[in-house]
């Protein structure tokens, strides 16, 4: 099979700022593989989380790197593939963008979406959440305000853990609320807090009727989470804590659910063991994102049926997404009827 590289940029129509820094735009990895006259499409967007940055650079370099030893390959030959991948020891970003093309290829070859290949039911996903950045009250409002215009909003998640302490966090998110005072709100520290702030915060947000906070404490302080959880009286998801399904059963005790992302997983496949691995650990599921457009959203969308929440719209906020697929009805994510991933480029593609 054929690999093939596209870089493209897209810009945020208004930039995130979470505990870690500010994003304006990224730059991502379209990844076209081809074989018997059909092409699989899949995504890599860079992130910084881990023990080492998964750059453009370092992802594209490994991707052209890998991919003469795909040559004598089959897309339908996945499992062969990732024994390949694997060994190769490719950044995460990599493997999600070409293992998602491999799925894309299957479902093409089907003439099916992915969701319909694994049964799925589309009925039964949930709303989505759209996110609001660290900021000052006033551009809180604002923010709220943008997204109460731009679509039907269901869900807000708020990012906390600002430099300036917990009582500018207070503060902001009391903005929200007061902006925003049906609307459902989840709290995202992003490790932004130390033990003592997060079990404060985690009374005043309950108070508040947050529904639950996520990544309170940085990644490595998982034995802190543990005396957090026994303490807090909402529920406590990990992010930058869980890459892969390997990490679950280590944080079954110190979280009630985790967040998969396609870019800390390694793809589709990768995804599907962790929603069943943390299932198996009674844990609950939730989808996020990074800075990835339309075609990687619409990709973990297939499995939108098995999570319990669903944060994917980083692709909401792009003014130049170059990419269409995945509808947006009600405040819901749904994956089209078109086959493999029902992607398409958009108007914005070059």
């Amino acid at each position: 099979m054929q690999i093939d590289i596209e870089i493209f940029t897209v810009n945020k129509r208004f930039p995130l700022t979470i505990s870690r820094g500010t994003t304006a735009k990224t730059t991502n990895l379209w990844v076209k593989i081809s074989e018997d006259g059909i092409e699989g499409w899949g995504e890599a967007s860079p992130f910084s989380v881990g023990n080492y940055p998964q750059t453009t650079q370092i992802i594209q370099e490994s991707i052209l790197q890998i991919a003469p030893s795909l040559l004598k390959t089959h897309p339908s030959e996945r499992q062969q593939i990732e024994q390949v991948l694997i060994k190769a020891q490719i950044p995460s970003a990599a493997k999600a963008a070409i293992d998602t093309a491999l799925h894309d290829w299957m479902g093409k070859r089907a003439g099916l979406p992915l969701w319909q290949i694994w049964g799925l039911d589309r009925s039964v996903i949930k709303p989505i959440s759209v996110t609001i950045g660290i900021s000052s009250p006033q551009d809180a409002r604002k923010r709220v305000r943008d997204w109460l215009e731009f679509m039907d909003v269901k869900m807000l998640k708020v990012k906390l853990g600002s430099p300036d302490g917990i009582e500018a966090d207070k503060k902001m998110l009391d903005a929200v609320r007061e902006e925003a005072p049906t609307l459902d709100l989840y709290v995202d520290a992003n490790g932004g807090w130390s033990l003592e702030d997060a079990q404060q915060m985690s009374f005043i947000l309950a108070d508040m009727g947050v529904k639950y906070i996520e990544q309170p404490l940085i990644r490595g302080q998982e034995q802190n989470l543990v005396e957090l959880k026994k303490l807090s009286p909402i529920p406590i998801f990990v992010d930058e804590s869980c890459f892969t399904s390997a990490d679950i059963p280590h944080l079954a005790e110190c979280a009630d659910g985790v967040n998969i992302k396609l870019m800390k997983s390694g793809g589709l496949a990768e995804a599907m063991r962790m929603i069943n691995t943390a299932r198996s650990c009674g844990l609950q599921v939730m989808f996020g994102c990074y800075s990835d457009s339309t075609l990687a959203n619409t990709a973990l969308a297939q499995l939108a049926p098995l999570a319990d929440y669903l944060d994917l719209d980083s692709h909401l906020n792009l003014i130049d997404d170059p990419f269409r697929g995945a509808l947006i009805e009600e405040g819901k994510i749904l994956p089209n009827n078109l086959p493999g991933l029902g992607v398409q480029r958009s108007a914005f593609a070059a």
